[in-house]
């Protein structure tokens, strides 16, 4: 699979095993120079050791850096202090940065490689589900603050990305299941097969098994967006389904205490829910959704969340113009519109 963009196309290789020929990969994407591995204190004791040493003995040296494993991570004083590394380390615009783990170290560090000196070329290897199907691919770069999450980010793309479904196999269960939430909104807003596909499996561990023939599908939902609207000005916005709502909880609940894709789970029905009542969605749109997120384990109420400071969350979010903001709403399954509201009718989806 290839994203084609204007100015910087790059390849995406998914197969089972294909960690294993990680320096052989490197190799037909970059020419020699050093390269900085940068992942997480859970990814580190699985991959980093294995993948340092194949960029060694393939000729690239191979600096690795190691931040604490979770969302509190992806934060500008984590950026600064991976600057700090990379400057003690001598590395220049001629070199390297590889983001070896999930969302959390593609997002921080595509943000990094894209700020240090004006920007280092990068690549995705993505070891979560959620990032192998949404976050490693298009461009998207970004820290959270304590206003909003991903409040100061960049856009800029990677120079490959390489997805091996056999890692799937370290993630514990609730990881696992974020990433599923991105694939039901795949499904959800633009394909009917694989919403089929994903109907036909019996859980989040039938899935995991079928990974390889899912992940494509999932991402081809993706590529076309952002091949059409790679800065998040149109139709790039119908991926944003189930967020505008989940980015609020997350802030509101705190990074990490509700996943990611719990999070956006939850935004998704919120949404749609309050779209069926006022006759945005068809009805029945909303036990659909969640049925396939029940049969996942993943959640469709949150007993405590706090609706007011959810709303301010969501004055901060990224699609607020003004007193307007665009949400995505769901015409049926499969398909998806991209709606400007007042940003205050927001409190009625909380509520």
């Amino acid at each position: 699979m290839q994203i084609q963009l204007t100015n910087h196309s790059y390849d995406i290789l998914i197969q089972k095993g294909a960690l294993k020929e990680l320096a052989s990969w490197v190799t037909s994407v970059w020419q020699p120079q050093r390269i900085a591995i940068i992942t997480d204190s859970n990814v580190a004791p699985l991959y980093a050791e294995t993948a340092q040493q194949q960029l060694i003995a393939a000729g690239f040296p191979t600096h690795l850096f190691v931040v604490p494993a979770g969302e509190a991570s992806k934060s500008l004083e984590q950026a600064g202090k991976l600057y700090e590394q990379l400057a003690e380390a001598g590395f220049t615009r001629s070199d390297g940065i590889l983001a070896l783990g999930g969302g959390v170290i593609g997002d921080l560090v595509g943000f990094v490689a894209s700020t240090y000196m004006r920007g280092l070329h990068f690549l995705q290897i993505p070891t979560t589900l959620l990032a192998q199907v949404d976050s490693s691919i298009g461009g998207k770069t970004a820290v959270n603050t304590k206003s909003a999450k991903n409040l100061v980010g960049t856009f800029s793309q990677p120079d490959g990305v390489l997805i091996d479904p056999e890692v799937l196999h370290t993630l514990d269960n609730r990881r696992l299941r974020e990433g599923i939430a991105e694939i039901i909104k795949a499904g959800a807003i633009a394909d009917k097969e694989l919403w089929a596909k994903l109907a036909n499996l019996t859980d989040e561990f039938d899935l995991r098994d079928k990974a390889e023939e899912i992940i494509p599908l999932a991402l081809h939902v993706k590529k076309v967006v952002v091949e059409e609207d790679e800065f998040d000005n149109g139709s790039r916005l119908l991926l944003n389904f189930g967020h505008t709502i989940g980015h609020g909880i997350e802030n509101t609940a705190g990074y990490g205490v509700v996943s990611h894709g719990e999070a956006v789970a939850l935004g998704m029905v919120m949404m749609t829910r309050h779209a069926e009542e006022t006759g945005l969605t068809p009805k029945g749109v909303t036990k659909e959704i969640s049925d396939m997120l029940e049969k996942f384990h993943l959640p469709i109420d949150y007993e405590t969340l706090d609706a007011t400071r959810i709303y301010q969350a969501i004055t901060h979010d990224k699609k607020a113009r003004g007193n307007q903001i665009k949400i995505i709403l769901l015409e049926e399954i499969g398909q998806a519109k991209i709606v400007a509201i007042p940003i205050e009718e927001m409190r009625h989806y909380i509520g």
